[in-house]
């Protein structure tokens, strides 16, 4: 009789504690919501695991933003949490794991290929022909052995961007082409009136909340922003590798 009885109060109780659990989300969403605003979309709510507190998953332009919050939803910080023994930013962290990108999801025909020695490390890249950091990383990538980027063409950051990204598209050969631009400042005298993807990368870079260039995807699905330097490069595709 008595382990019925046990296994009766052990279901209440995890009744009772899912319960509690659905209260607290709904009152850390209700303050969330008064704090933001209407113009704000909350993607998701979650218990972070240290000092007790909650993260609300914010969906902005750029990406996904975390703000955190006590039990009772009557503060609200944005910040990085530092884990003081090994110094890991906890923030940035579950900021690249929310962030991150499956890169089989990646429409690769909407690309051209820049292969490097074997090729076998791989990353995509979002740029612009137009975009000063793409230029000095395009400088970087020269430097590299075993890489194949796939270049999605993401003209946004001037009105020549889109006729210079079509021009490259339509050279019999797209990475030379690409480079003799970025690298040279050669443009491209191809027509730019051939059948490309440039509509349709746009549209991606809307739904990957692509904002800058130059903006990777590693093997991993990480991403990140900005230009690397090409030793700091290659160490993270070895580990994106290793992780894929």
């Amino acid at each position: 009789m008595l382990r019925p009885l046990i296994a009766l109060l052990a279901l209440v109780a995890a009744l009772f504690a899912g319960a509690a659990g659905a209260r607290d989300e709904a009152t850390i969403r209700k303050g969330a919501e008064a704090f933001l605003g209407e113009d704000m979309k909350i993607e998701g709510i979650a218990r972070t695991g240290f000092l007790g507190l909650w993260e609300v998953r914010i969906a902005t332009p750029e990406g996904t933003r975390l703000l955190y919050t006590n039990d009772d939803a009557t503060h609200f910080f944005i910040g990085a949490v530092f884990e003081a023994k090994t110094q890991t930013d906890l923030t940035e962290q579950r900021m690249r794991r929310l962030n991150t990108v499956r890169f089989a999801d990646l429409p690769l025909n909407q690309a051209f290929k820049i292969v490097r020695g074997k090729g076998t490390r791989q990353f995509a890249y979002f740029s612009d022909p137009r975009c000063p950091y793409c230029k000095k990383f395009d400088q970087e990538l020269v430097k590299m052995d075993d890489v194949t980027v796939h270049v999605f063409m993401l003209p946004i950051i001037s009105p020549e961007s889109g006729p210079l990204a079509r021009a490259v598209w339509c050279s019999p050969d797209r990475a030379k082409a690409w480079l003799d631009l970025t690298l040279n400042n050669v443009t491209p005298t191809a027509s730019g009136t051939c059948p490309n993807p440039i509509e349709k990368n746009l549209e991606l870079g809307k739904k990957f909340r692509v904002n800058g260039t130059p903006t990777l995807i590693l093997a991993d699905g990480q991403r990140m922003s900005g230009w690397k330097p090409a030793p700091q490069l290659s160490k993270l595709l070895d580990e994106a590798q290793a992780n894929k």
